[in-house]
């Protein structure tokens, strides 16, 4: 499909509605499009076999708007597809089985691409246009809402219209087997009228072009997820703790974190989210004032503020002194009692004050009607503050009759406002989360960790001995081989067969050992007692060994038994037991967990996780989300674990999970850690049981890594050298510097506009890419000795070639710009041929672009890679190029 077809099917000129509808429904549908009806862009024409029949549709529409079932939309299609009406919007039940799959079937046949099944419509209250059965429209407004929910959307609707709440766009995708959220959210990501997107969701069809078009719009964009289906009614037998630790719902949590998105739990958290997004506030930090008239309120803020993870602003000396100044009987710490007898006057005054601290990130002003005061004054006050805050600014009127009337003037005037301290707190919450969120999205780490690279040809060598014997299932022994080719420190382990064996294993390692059965078919060693920790003598192991052996036959007689695996006794008087582990969603792919470990793991349930890559930021991030992160400081006179040291061990994991795509559990536990290191105890690793290898790299995870491996060096024509790379994050101002540079002729030739220079959300897009639908290349060069600013980076950008999926998923389009001074340099030439390469490896079929026609030498250097070059039939001042791949 191409780019523009989604603005056809949000912004149409012209609709054709399709129907097989009578009385009060057809008198509905009329209604709402009575506007566009009476000045010809739309039209209403019943199913018949004439129309089934006729030679050509009664009008050209943007989009057709079908209201019937889904057997009678499929019997449609065809006719469709001959008038060249390529975009449907489908509103309708399944008329018996099998009905969804035929219309699917009869849309792709014909080329016509499909809105729902069963979506119930969509609105765009900017554009006058309601394209649905959701009732009255709401107010134009800066928030999108999407929905997989009709009835969940209506009751939104409805609830905004009472509220003054403002949409962009409300969209339901219903089934959402053609047309998805993922293709939706791209095109919100462009439209200039939405500020901030709203999603309810069920489900994901596909999951990694999902994660990536929400990672891509939260970029620039705040987006809130409400999900339903929290807890499957199934649960699959566990041959890990990993797999018994984590639901599908937590890893959908840790996707929704990583992409730079919130998430609420419930619904009317949902509303809370609406307010506050419609206000446009932006987030800049978690740390949360509250100003009250009155001590309980204040009170009970704060200790929902606490329990949500939020962070009571601790105020400045100056904040206080100015406080106590307004009000003797004002307190001044979080939360702040202005006192029940300040007057409006002395209430904003303290707001103001407040909302002035440097250590504040948000105010909650909160407002307890008194018999002699008069609310609306209050609010009054408020809204004078709120015309100049630059943090956001949440109001709480408590009450009802008496405050109405200023609850109403304070949502009338932006501010978000609620009737009771906890949704407020959430609606600040939201804010904090996405901040949060936003420094796990700018995260771009590699594959592989700095420092040693794994040995991946003995990995590849040992998987493929285990595999070929048709196991899935690693002994410790191999468990720990393959980690030690990542070189994550592990108890060395030896295979012992008789008890002279242990005792011979033991000299050569020296006492105090370990005793562990070694069996593919038990799955928890403590369970049939098949471990003896400290054991400290020959005769002691010789005996240990026999009753261990003897007593697991007995508790699992069916189990295959190797030996009994003799290691060091790894012992520390202050040793914490850790855990590390990884399980293989079906939706996002590999997930990393870490916590508390040791025999008691699945009580403890402690389970923060992550999806990999991970970096030391995104690794240290998980550790602080774990409760045994408070166990790793100094405790009970022990002196602080090696922090560090955990942290490589989740970075050697995330390398090994990254590589290795046939791994589907990983259980390290324990990890023993202290002051002077860490180690694994134990290892149980899982392989898949049916693995097929991707066309993609790192095609088994849901987030690509950063493209290391793309890294190289090259020279111009005049012999100078410069560097490739792929674009990062941290190059918003070297871009910004690039694009400032150019002259005016090359800055129109690139963006086809008069610009001086990216604005700040262009500058977010631009470089805070995700690497599976989008690249970017850029060639950098040394500076040289004539730079002169100290704060200057040591290279600058020379030019930047980029590409972007098109919705088909096949397809892709490009743009290139070189810096003036390095043009005819043959630069231009050699980057577009990395993208061009990378493009292949990527598995497209075909780039495209769009050159003015005044732009010669692109247009040669485009017949010189091998792109056709053809005048654009609807615009003769651009050409269109295109490169079979």
């Amino acid at each position: 499909m191409e780019k523009h077809a989604l603005t056809r099917l949000f912004d149409p000129q012209r609709i054709w509605v399709v129907h097989a509808l009578a009385g009060a429904d057809l008198q509905q549908v009329s209604t709402v499009l009575d506007d566009w009806i009476a000045d010809g862009r739309a039209r209403l024409d019943p199913l018949s076999p004439a129309l089934l029949a006729a030679d050509a549709a009664p009008m050209m529409p943007d989009v057709v708007w079908l209201l019937m079932d889904a057997d009678q939309a499929a019997e449609l299609m065809p006719r469709l597809g001959a008038w060249q009406l390529r975009l449907v919007l489908h509103t309708g039940s399944c008329g018996s089985a099998g009905c969804i799959e035929r219309l699917l079937g009869a849309a792709r046949a014909h080329g016509v691409r499909l809105l729902g099944p069963d979506s119930i419509g969509l609105q765009r209250p900017g554009h006058g246009l309601n394209l649905s059965l959701l009732g009255p429209m709401p107010p134009p407004g800066s928030v999108a809402f999407l929905a997989q929910s009709g009835s969940l959307a209506a009751s939104t609707m409805d609830w905004a219209l009472d509220q003054g709440v403002g949409f962009s766009l409300v969209a339901t995708v219903g089934a959402q087997r053609d047309i998805d959220m993922a293709e939706v959210l791209d095109f919100l990501a462009a439209d200039l009228a939405t500020e901030s997107i709203v999603i309810y969701l069920e489900g994901v069809r596909e999951p990694r072009s999902f994660l990536s078009a929400l990672r891509a719009v939260a970029t620039i964009k705040p987006v809130v997820v409400l999900k339903a289906g929290r807890f499957p009614a199934t649960a699959v037998a566990a041959q890990t703790h990993s797999r018994a630790l984590v639901g599908e719902d937590d890893v959908f949590d840790a996707a929704l974190r990583r992409a730079g998105a919130v998430r609420v739990r419930f619904f009317v958290q949902l509303f809370s989210a609406v307010k506050c997004l419609a206000s446009r506030y932006r987030p800049s930090g978690r740390r949360l004032a509250i100003v009250a008239n009155g001590g309980g309120p204040g009170l009970l803020a704060a200790d929902w503020a606490l329990e949500s993870g939020l962070a009571l602003a601790s105020l400045g000396a100056e904040t206080a002194q100015q406080l106590l100044a307004l009000s003797g009987e004002a307190t001044i710490t979080t939360p702040v009692d202005i006192g029940e007898r300040a007057d409006a006057a002395t209430f904003g005054a303290a707001v103001a004050v407040v909302m002035n601290d440097p250590a504040v990130d948000g105010v909650l002003a909160l407002h307890a009607p008194k018999a002699d005061s008069d609310p609306l004054a209050y609010a009054h006050r408020l809204i004078a503050l709120h015309e100049r805050a630059a943090k956001p600014l949440i109001a709480c009127w408590l009450g009802d009759r008496r405050v109405l009337e200023s609850r109403a003037l304070l949502s009338h005037a932006g501010i978000p406002t609620f009737r009771t301290p906890e949704p407020a707190v959430d609606a600040f919450g939201n804010l904090a989360s996405f901040y949060r969120n936003q420094q796990l999205r700018w995260q771009t780490p590699p594959a592989l960790a700095e420092g040693k690279w794994p040995d991946l040809e003995s990995a590849r060598l040992l998987l493929a001995d285990v595999l070929g014997q048709g196991r899935a299932l690693l002994s410790e022994m191999e468990s720990k081989a393959l980690l030690a080719a990542f070189h994550i420190p592990v108890a060395h382990t030896q295979l012992s067969r008789s008890p002279q064996e242990a005792t011979l294993i033991a000299q050569q390692i020296g006492y105090p050992v370990v005793l562990k059965i070694s069996s593919p078919d038990i799955t928890h060693k403590s369970d049939v007692d098949g471990v003896l920790l400290d054991v400290r003598g020959a005769r002691q192991l010789q005996l240990a060994w026999q009753t261990m052996m003897d007593g697991v036959r007995a508790r699992a007689p069916e189990a295959r038994i190797d030996g009994i695996a003799v290691e060091p006794m790894v012992s520390s008087r202050h040793a914490r037991e850790l855990y590390v582990g990884v399980v293989t969603d079906a939706l996002f792919g590999p997930v990393l967990l870490f916590g508390a470990g040791g025999r008691a793991i699945e009580i403890y349930a402690d389970r923060a996780m992550e999806l990999p890559p991970l970096n030391r930021f995104l690794a240290r991030r998980l550790i602080e989300r774990s409760r045994a992160a408070r166990m790793l400081g100094p405790w009970r006179g022990a002196a602080p674990a090696a922090i560090d040291a955990v942290e490589q061990v989740l970075l050697r994991v995330s390398e090994l999970v990254c590589e290795v795509p046939e791994i589907a559990e990983i259980d390290l536990n324990p990890l023993i850690v202290d002051q002077h290191g860490v180690s694994v105890v134990d290892a149980r690793i899982l392989l898949k049981r049916s693995f097929e290898p991707g066309n993609l790299p790192y095609g088994h995870m849901a987030i690509m890594p950063y493209p290391t491996a793309l890294e190289r060096e090259g020279l111009m024509r005049d012999g100078s050298a410069w560097r490739l790379r792929a674009i990062r994050p941290e190059d918003a101002d070297s871009l910004q510097e690039f694009v400032r540079s150019m002259s005016e002729e090359t800055r129109y030739f690139r963006f086809v506009a008069s610009v001086k220079e990216l604005a700040p959300r262009q500058l977010a897009r631009y470089t805070q890419i995700d690497y599976w639908r989008e690249m970017a290349l850029v060639a950098e060069v040394d500076r040289g000795p004539a730079a002169t600013s100290e704060s200057a980076a040591p290279t600058r950008i020379a030019g930047v070639a980029r590409y972007m999926l098109n919705p088909d998923m096949h397809s892709c389009e490009f743009a290139i710009a070189i810096g003036d001074a390095w043009q005819g340099q043959g630069l231009g030439v050699q980057l577009m041929q990395a993208l061009i390469d990378v493009a292949r490896e990527r598995g497209l079929q075909r780039m495209d672009g769009m050159v003015l026609a005044e732009n010669r030498k692109m247009q040669k250097m485009m017949r010189k890679l091998g792109f056709s070059v053809r005048v654009d039939p609807d615009d003769t001042s651009m050409v269109l190029v295109s490169l079979a791949l």
